[in-house]
């Protein structure tokens, strides 16, 4: 199965240090019937380093209640110990998702020959399918797209999630990606440039927000619109900056808020809520 187009890493919502599922499910409700191609649930956007071995089941339980199969789930699933990934996939593969979302091998920073080895174990160990993460200055070592194109060869790696922050390796990655395997862009501020250079979509936290322009943008320049798409994207693409002023998701939190999309803009530690100077342009923004 391909996969394609504008996908939400959405967030988890907290109020007094709970998940706060009545706001998750309006989220999915709101987003859904705008058009996104799939949801991701407790990527990093969904703070799952701050989510608790009975949360991380839970939500993803809540996830395909709520969604009904309207939508692919994908779901945030990653560690620097391959064994933890095998462990955890036993529990995502009791429930009906699509597939993961697997970040490459964080802090102890195996070289190319480790991360070929985790993610063929991993590979070996499902049927889901698996996009790879690859965001080297989250994970401090990068994947080089000669070891991607060669993961790409196995069946069920399906596409990448790009925010490797080389302009240079990306293009290179789009200009000899393999058939049948999809690159997203990780990069909100590279959607334009990805799409136009032959990418398949963008994983985005900015689309959040003018979430309708976001997919407009993908499909005009699928039918060859680079124009008008250029367009829609100069009006959107000035956000993108102060969604990340501050650490995700906090800024994102805080905007959902204020649009009374979620109860409370709660982060956990070690992430704090936005501050005072950047909620005026935040405010100024919606």
């Amino acid at each position: 199965m391909s996969v394609k187009g504008v996908w939400l890493p959405i967030i988890t919502p907290f109020h007094n240090n709970n998940v706060d599922y009545e706001s998750y499910e309006k989220l999915i409700n709101y987003y859904i019937p705008k058009g996104i191609s799939g949801l991701i649930p407790l990527g990093t956007t969904g703070e799952s380093p701050a989510v608790s071995e009975d949360e991380f089941e839970r939500m993803i339980d809540k996830t395909l209640e709520i969604t009904k199969n309207r939508v692919p789930v994908y779901v945030g699933l990653g560690s620097n110990y391959t064994d933890h990934v095998l462990k955890k996939i036993k529990i995502v593969e009791k429930y009906r998702v699509d597939g993961i979302l697997s970040v490459c091998p964080y802090y102890n920073r195996p070289n190319q020959k480790g991360m070929t080895e985790h993610f063929t174990r991993i590979s070996e160990a499902t049927d889901l399918n698996i996009i790879i993460y690859n965001i080297p200055y989250r994970t401090g070592v990068n994947l080089q797209n000669e070891t991607l194109f060669k993961l790409a060869e196995l069946e069920n790696i399906v596409a990448v999630k790009d925010s490797c922050g080389s302009i240079r390796q990306s293009l290179e990655l789009l200009m000899h990606k393999p058939e049948q395997f999809s690159v997203f862009t990780g990069e909100d501020v590279l959607f334009y440039t990805t799409l136009v250079n032959g990418g398949d979509g963008g994983i985005l936290a900015a689309a959040h927000f003018k979430t309708e322009r976001f997919i407009e943008l993908y499909h005009l320049v699928k039918e060859n619109d680079h124009r008008r798409a250029l367009s829609i994207w100069k009006k959107i693409e000035g956000m993108i900056p102060l969604l990340f002023e501050e650490p995700n998701p906090a800024p994102i939190k805080y905007c959902l808020r204020q649009m009374n999309l979620i109860t409370s803009d709660d982060v956990r530690l070690p992430l704090v809520p936005v501050s005072d100077r950047l909620k005026v342009k935040l405010d100024r923004m919606i």
